[in-house]
């Protein structure tokens, strides 16, 4: 083989190492980020395994939301119509967070089956639920579903 020739294959097989670790670089970090979206009635379906993150959507449980005393931590349950997961949350919660409204949650199961988020994300405005949860619920058949 010509010496002209290996140079330029060594640079074709350098080009395309590099560019085929980059891609797997990439494709492995979207992997860690990647986050499921599930409703709580699919959530006890498909049985999460403890520890793994996913977002939690529904409406905040009428009645459910139980503050601590001596701290920023707050319990209340997110329903679908179908199922009801307990969310617990260490942290200060969106001003238009409240009862009966829409809401995402961040987080992941512990062994005991409470739902520890990490972000909650409630509504902007009267008239708007999180796309996600209007389709879960409408879906389920759930008339808070309807109103998008």
């Amino acid at each position: 083989m010509h010496p002209q020739r290996k140079k330029r294959l060594l640079a074709v097989l350098l080009i395309l190492l590099g560019v085929s670790g980059a891609t797997a670089l990439t494709v492995w970090s979207l992997q860690q980020n990647m986050l499921f979206f599930l409703t709580p009635g699919d959530a006890q379906v498909q049985d999460m395994p403890v520890g793994q993150s996913f977002r939690l959507g529904g409406l905040v449980e009428n009645g459910s939301v139980e503050r601590a005393n001596d701290g920023l931590a707050v319990r209340f349950k997110v329903t679908d119509g179908v199922g009801i997961m307990t969310v617990q949350f260490d942290g200060i919660l969106p001003d238009l967070f409240q009862e009966g409204q829409g809401v995402i949650a961040r987080g992941a199961l512990n062994g005991e089956g409470l739902f520890l988020a990490t972000e909650v994300l409630a509504k902007h405005d009267e008239n708007y639920m999180p796309p996600e949860v209007a389709e879960a619920l409408r879906e389920k058949g759930h008339p808070a579903g309807s109103g998008t």
